[in-house]
């Protein structure tokens, strides 16, 4: 499906976001023991992947997790928010992982992520938004306004620390909270990142994630079963909804025949936006990277040149979500 309302003068564009959370990400679903090629992985594609984008003029937004911006455990602890979220299901907290991690980023390369993020925020194009403080879950249960609120100064507050005003937001595992975005409008984060226009991508709690909704997301991503997803940004208030067009999966040994469908189903997306002047936003995760990398970036590698080709036939730029938001497309 996409959003037919209304032209604008402007040729749409590519917004490229990246949820960057490390272990925090999956600490409910993994372990370092059985994830930890995937996170040390993502350190070393972070690099390749900023390259890549500064070689190509791209413009990303890294929505980052503000428990990495720490140097090491103490200033962690003295950082942490007032109220914390009393989820039914406590494994959700990342907080209940907080006595097992080590020192600093050298002693746990799987907690600590400061060193990236200053090398992300020394490349130019390239934004560091909010994907929270703690990787909190807005639909899951016990689940607060206040335990949002407060999460999200602590996040703006630590980034604050290395010079960095938010202005984007996307909210972990894509349980976007309408009452939670008037939060970060209030806090001046006027962009978040909404979810696809099929059910199959309606925002939820893990609980309603059926293993239907998994296989037609799946499918989707290698056949269009939904649609392109382009769209005209739209201002809700303060806030503009930057929604997701495409989520780009990692590379799949098991379906390594579909390769090539898996990458042309976002090529063909991205040329029907470039046709049609509307905006295409892709999305992924660092340690979606982490192994497979030169598979991983060899796709990337693709959609970049794809955009640069479109761009040159079309004038279809890339945007971060806060230089896509300041568009004056918008309507006000």
């Amino acid at each position: 499906m996409d959003i037919h309302s209304g032209r604008s003068k402007h040729a749409g564009g590519l917004i490229f976001s990246l949820d960057f959370e490390l272990m925090w990400g999956v600490c409910d679903k993994r372990t370092i023991a059985d994830y930890g090629a995937n996170i040390l992985g993502a350190r070393q594609a972070i690099p390749r992947m900023l390259d890549m984008f500064a070689n190509h003029n791209i413009s990303a937004t890294w929505a980052t997790v503000g428990l990495l911006f720490f140097e090491d455990k103490e200033a962690l602890m003295a950082g942490l928010p007032t109220v914390k979220p009393c989820y039914k299901n406590a494994s959700l907290s990342a907080y209940s992982y907080l006595p097992n991690i080590g020192r600093d980023e050298k002693t746990d390369p799987y907690h600590f992520g400061l060193s990236l993020i200053q090398r992300i925020a020394e490349t130019p194009k390239q934004e560091i938004a909010s994907h929270s403080f703690s990787h909190i879950y807005s639909l899951e249960a016990g689940m607060t306004d206040a335990a949002f609120d407060s999460d999200l100064n602590a996040a703006i507050a630590v980034a604050g620390q290395q010079d960095i005003s938010l202005k984007s937001f996307v909210f972990p595992r894509n349980q976007v909270n309408l009452a939670h975005v008037k939060l970060c409008q209030a806090k001046g984060l006027t962009a978040y990142r909404g979810t696809e226009k099929s059910k199959i991508y309606h925002p939820q709690s893990a609980i309603g994630k059926g293993q239907l909704k998994r296989l037609g997301r799946l499918a989707d991503s290698y056949f269009n079963l939904s649609g392109h997803h382009g769209f005209i940004p739209k201002m809700a208030g303060s806030s503009i909804n930057l929604p997701s067009s495409r989520f780009l999966r990692p590379y799949a040994p098991r379906l390594r025949p579909l390769e090539d469908r898996r990458i042309n189903r976002t090529l063909e997306s991205m040329r029907y936006c470039a046709e049609n002047k509307y905006f295409f936003h892709l999305w992924t995760h660092p340690h979606n990277f982490g192994v497979n990398q030169d598979e991983n970036l060899a796709a990337l590698s693709q959609i970049m040149n794809c955009a640069k080709q479109l761009d040159a036939e079309f004038g279809w730029p890339s945007y971060s979500m806060a230089e896509a938001a300041r568009l004056e497309t918008l309507e006000r």
